[in-house]
C-alpha cells in the first residue's frame, strides 16, 4: 500500500465525490459519513494494485498544519485500521499532523492511536418510538401544542428543491439565513457545514408549516452501513410555535420506522459526558457562545435508547493539545484568529458580557473619584455613575438574549455617552492631565464607550440582514 495523496487534477471533483458516494454506499458506517460529501472536504485514496486498497478513502480537511479526518476511514471493517495508518504516514510525508474527529468505539477500541473523549451521541431505534411517546407525557404535550397552533409536517421531494421564486428551497434558504444571523458564532466548516441540497435524492427533508408559511425544517441523511438515518440539521425560525422541532423529529422517526431502519441519531453533543478537566473548563468558558447543556437537554428529552461516546483520535507521537488545536482549526476553516474576530463582530456576546462586568468596578471608581479633579461638577459625576449603573445590567441582559429594541436603545445611549465623554475630555480633562496615569484614564474613558458603540451598531446591522421566513411552496 503506497501512502500517496491523490493529486487534485484527476479525477475531477464531481467524479471524485461520486466515487466517494459509491464507497459510502458500501462502507459508510460512521454517523457522520455522509457529511464528507460536502464541498470543503478533500479525499485521500490509498493507491496500489490490491482491490481492497482501491475500495477505501479518508475524507479530511487540510488546515495548513494538519490533515483532520471527518470520522474513520471509509473502508471495509478489516481495512479501516490499515487505511488509517497509511493516511497518517501520508500526512507525515506531506509535512502535516493527522487526526480523526467524531470517532466511535468501533474504530477507537481497535486502533493503535490515542483517543480523547469529546462528546456523546444519542441513538434511537425508530421502531420503539411509539413506545417512547406513550411513556413521555411531556413529549406528547409538545406535539399537541404544535398541532393546536396549526403546525403540520410534510416530507419534501427532491423535485421540490428547485430554485424557482416562491419554491420550498427558497423558503428553506430564507429560514436558514435568518437562523444563521442569530447565532453568536461565525459560521463554521468541517462537519457542521450547512449544505442542504447536495445529492438531494439521497436525503430525507421534512418541513413544518403554519398557515402556508415554513417555520422549521429537518434534513436527514443516510448512514448506509447501518441502514439508518442521521438527522443532520434541525432548524426553526423564531416564530415557530413550541413543539415544532419535536413534531419534525416525530415525523422522521415514524418514516424511519416505516422503512425498517434500525438506527437513528441526532448527532453528537459536543463536550458532553465524561470529559477531561481542560475540556470541562472549555465547556464552561464557551457556554456564552454555544448552548452545550441546552442541546443535550433537548436530545435527552427525546429519550434515546443509549448515548454513544465520541472521540478525537490521534497518533501516539502527537499530543492531545495539538490534536484539539488542529480540530478547532478545521472547524474554523483554518484561521482561529479570523474566526474569533468574525464571531466578535457579528454578535459580541462575550465582549458585551465582559464590558458589563468591567463596568461594575469602573462605576465604583467613578463614585469614589475626586470630583473636582475629574468632573466639572458633582452633578456630572453622579450622572455618569447612574448612567453606567444602568448600562451594565442592560449590556449583560443583551449578552444573555438578543433583544432588538434593547440593542437599539443601548447603541444610541452608548454612542451619546462616547460623544459626551469626548466633549468633557477635550474641554475639561485634557487641560488637567498631569502625567501618564491621568492620560491613560482619559483614553480608557474614551475608548470603552466608542468600542462598545461600534460593536452594538455592527451587531445590529448583522442581525438586520437576517431574512424573514419566506412562504412555503
Amino acid at each position: 500500500m503506497t501512502p500517496t495523496h491523490q493529486t487534485p487534477a484527476a479525477p475531477k471533483p464531481a467524479a471524485e465525490r461520486e466515487r466517494v458516494l459509491a464507497l459510502l454506499r458500501r462502507h459508510g458506517w460512521n454517523a457522520t459519513s455522509f457529511q464528507v460529501l460536502e464541498p470543503e472536504f478533500r479525499y485521500w485514496f490509498p493507491e496500489g494494485s490490491g482491490a481492497s486498497e482501491a475500495d477505501a478513502c479518508v475524507a479530511y480537511v487540510d488546515t495548513g498544519r494538519a490533515w483532520v479526518a471527518g470520522g474513520a476511514p471509509i473502508a471495509a471493517r478489516e481495512q479501516v485500521i490499515p487505511v488509517a495508518e497509511a493516511f497518517v504516514r501520508a500526512a507525515r510525508a506531506a509535512g502535516r499532523r493527522a487526526s480523526f474527529f467524531a470517532i466511535e468505539p468501533r474504530f477507537s477500541d481497535r486502533s493503535p492511536f490515542q483517543r480523547l473523549h469529546v462528546g456523546e451521541q444519542p441513538v434511537w431505534v425508530p421502531s420503539e418510538w411509539e413506545a417512547t411517546l406513550k411513556g413521555s407525557r411531556s413529549l406528547r404535550e409538545q406535539l399537541r401544542r404544535a398541532r393546536a397552533k396549526g403546525v403540520s409536517v410534510r416530507r419534501v421531494s427532491s423535485e421540490e428543491l428547485g430554485e424557482a421564486p416562491g419554491s420550498t428551497r427558497q423558503a428553506i434558504e430564507a429560514l436558514l439565513a435568518g437562523w444563521l444571523a442569530t447565532r453568536p458564532m461565525a459560521p463554521m466548516g468541517f462537519l457542521v457545514q450547512l449544505h442542504l441540497f447536495g445529492f438531494p435524492e439521497e436525503r430525507r427533508l421534512f418541513v413544518a408549516e403554519q398557515g402556508g408559511r415554513l417555520v422549521a425544517f429537518l434534513n436527514a441523511v443516510p448512514v448506509y452501513g447501518r441502514s439508518g438515518w442521521f438527522l443532520e440539521d434541525l432548524l426553526r425560525s423564531g416564530e415557530a410555535p413550541n413543539g415544532s422541532a419535536e413534531l419534525l423529529v416525530d415525523a422522521a422517526m415514524r418514516a424511519a420506522a416505516a422503512e425498517g431502519a434500525p438506527y437513528l441519531t441526532l448527532g453528537m453533543v459536543p463536550l458532553a459526558g465524561a470529559l477531561a478537566r481542560p475540556l470541562r473548563l472549555a465547556r464552561w468558558l464557551g457556554s456564552a457562545l454555544y448552548d452545550f447543556e441546552g442541546l443535550r437537554a433537548f436530545k435527552a428529552k427525546l429519550r434515546p435508547q443509549r448515548w454513544d461516546p465520541i472521540y478525537l483520535s490521534y497518533p501516539r507521537e502527537q499530543t492531545a493539545a495539538s490534536a484539539l488545536y488542529d480540530t478547532l482549526a478545521a472547524f474554523s476553516r483554518g484561521g482561529l484568529l479570523r474566526f474569533g474576530l468574525r464571531t466578535l463582530l457579528r454578535g459580541p456576546t462575550l465582549l458585551l458580557r465582559l464590558m458589563a462586568l468591567l463596568l461594575v468596578p469602573w462605576t465604583l471608581a467613578l463614585l469614589l473619584a475626586p470630583g473636582r479633579q475629574w468632573f466639572p461638577s458633582r452633578g456630572v459625576q453622579w450622572g455618569w455613575v447612574l448612567f453606567d449603573a444602568l448600562v451594565a445590567p442592560a449590556l449583560y441582559a443583551l449578552s444573555v438574549r438578543w433583544r432588538p429594541r434593547l440593542a437599539l436603545g443601548l447603541a444610541v445611549a452608548v454612542t451619546a455617552d462616547a460623544l459626551l465623554t469626548l466633549t468633557q475630555a477635550l474641554s475639561f480633562n485634557l487641560p488637567r492631565v498631569r502625567g501618564v496615569v491621568d492620560a491613560g484614564i482619559v483614553l480608557a474613558s474614551l475608548a470603552a464607550p466608542t468600542f462598545a458603540a461600534f460593536l452594538l451598531w455592527r451587531a445590529r446591522a448583522h442581525r438586520a440582514r437576517a431574512l424573514p421566513s419566506a412562504p412555503a411552496g
